[in-house]
């Protein structure tokens, strides 16, 4: 069991919860996430990691409730526990294993829209402990839903808020910031976006005519977490990838975002998911295609 050392809603329908977790944060890199069950009968949720302590031996997570498991997951408090606490799984971020010299001369910039903040903050907070400052766009769509500011200022070269309906920080879509520090002169040799899929792609679309290499996370629907299942499908490149195991951070202008978002919906039901096995074939599982993970 994993005991729940703190519990608190950050914003409407977004929580946050530190969870003892030993063997996992001692594991923990930037850019991973973990599977979650409340009980031995629970569906399996993926969660990217907020936050770790490798010498508390605790891993933060944050989640929005979208359904009846994350809704459970809400009602757990201060000294509850999960039944499975798995991870850390996918790959780290590059920027990790790359070359110090390389990467401390890069301009990076981050963009954060939504609960995507959370998953944001680690790779921003591993580059400010090395002594490397980056840029960070954190987008909501109003001042209320709006996460980890405080957190985020303090590991952040420069923070820039932005809020849809102009609430709180700057007003418009994290793109209209973009475009704005570009024209102000801003350089980036990298940009990093996280949140919803839709935010993603018009992110990436735009990067793409500013000339700035893209790399996005990928958290679609996940049943296994090791490839078998086929449930996070998505096409990048033209080729078949996992976001499970090849992922979740792919180059976001080779990732078809239109072809995700459908994927996203069709599997949802019984009747997709049959749709999709019959279309896609040996290549529907990640693993063997055929083990029959998705049932």
């Amino acid at each position: 069991m994993y005991k729940i050392l703190e519990a608190k809603e950050l914003a409407t329908n977004i929580y946050y919860m530190v969870v003892e977790a030993k063997r996992v944060a001692k594991a923990c890199k930037p850019g991973q996430f973990v599977i979650v069950r409340t009980d031995a009968c629970s569906e399996r949720i993926p969660l990217t990691i907020c936050d770790y302590d490798t010498e508390k031996g605790t891993v933060t997570i944050v989640f929005q409730i979208v359904g009846a498991g994350t809704q459970f997951m809400a009602s757990l408090k201060e000294g509850d526990a999960f039944h499975d606490f798995v991870g850390p799984l996918g790959c780290p971020s590059e920027f990790v294993t790359e070359d110090f010299e390389t990467l401390k001369n890069k301009k990076m910039l981050f963009v954060a829209g939504g609960v995507g903040t959370a998953p944001v903050y680690p790779q921003v907070k591993w580059l400010h402990e090395k002594g490397i400052d980056a840029d960070v766009i954190v987008g909501a769509k109003t001042k209320e839903l709006l996460i980890l500011e405080e957190e985020m200022k303090e590991v952040a070269g420069n923070l820039y808020v932005t809020t849809d309906d102009g609430s709180y920080g700057r007003s418009g879509m994290v793109t209209q910031t973009i475009t704005e520090l570009v024209n102000e002169g801003k350089h980036y040799d990298v940009c990093v976006a996280i949140g919803p899929m839709i935010m993603m792609k018009f992110v990436c679309k735009l990067t793409k005519e500013l000339e700035i290499p893209t790399i996005v996370s990928l958290n679609p629907i996940m049943v296994d977490g090791t490839g078998m299942c086929g449930a996070c499908r998505v096409t990048v490149g033209g080729k078949v990838k996992f976001a499970c195991v090849d992922g979740p951070e792919f180059d976001g202008h080779q990732v078809n975002f239109d072809e995700a978002m459908q994927r996203q919906q069709i599997y949802k039901t019984e009747e997709g998911r049959a749709f999709l096995k019959a279309k896609e074939g040996d290549t529907h599982h990640g693993g063997c295609g055929n083990c029959g993970g998705d049932k």
